[in-house]
């Protein structure tokens, strides 16, 4: 897992093509007026989800991870924190869904709190709780999610 602001996205661009074409676009596009839903960058191998919602308390939130596609996960505006931790320290929940790319866990991990500006990568080793309100205390999030296809 990586946490960082745009502005340094070219310090991961060598971990591979499609997470520096992904930063590269988060960097380059206005998300202040966009309409949620996906955005194709290069079909299936790269796509954005633009997000809006109001972020939840904690227990409401669920613990997943990917097996074919890297999550890189950008606050356009808001801010929330996103649980992390090693799938193996986790158990799982729901089975993993091919069609949906997704594994539901359970457990706990510590917290990273994303702002305006920041994001996340999460790789398929790395569990992760997105939407969560600091302090317990919602507000509104624009995100946007770029899936980045694995090999």
């Amino acid at each position: 897992m990586i946490a960082d602001i745009i502005k340094n996205r070219q310090l991961y661009s060598a971990i591979s093509p499609g997470i520096a074409r992904g930063l590269e676009y988060i960097a380059g596009t206005d998300f202040s007026a966009m309409e949620p839903g996906r955005y194709e960058i290069d079909g299936a191998n790269l796509y954005a989800l633009v997000q809006v919602y109001d972020s939840i308390p904690k227990e409401q939130g669920k613990w997943e991870c990917h097996r074919n596609y890297i999550d890189i996960q950008y606050i356009a505006d808001g801010v929330e924190q996103i649980g992390v931790n090693h799938t193996g320290k986790m158990h799982v929940i729901t089975p993993y869904n091919p069609e949906k790319d997704i594994e539901i866990l359970g457990g706990d991990g510590d917290y990273i709190t994303l702002s305006k500006g920041a994001y996340g990568i999460f790789f398929p080793e790395d569990a992760h709780q997105p939407k969560i309100a600091p302090a317990n205390q919602p507000g509104p999030v624009r995100k946007v999610v770029v899936k980045v296809r694995i090999g």
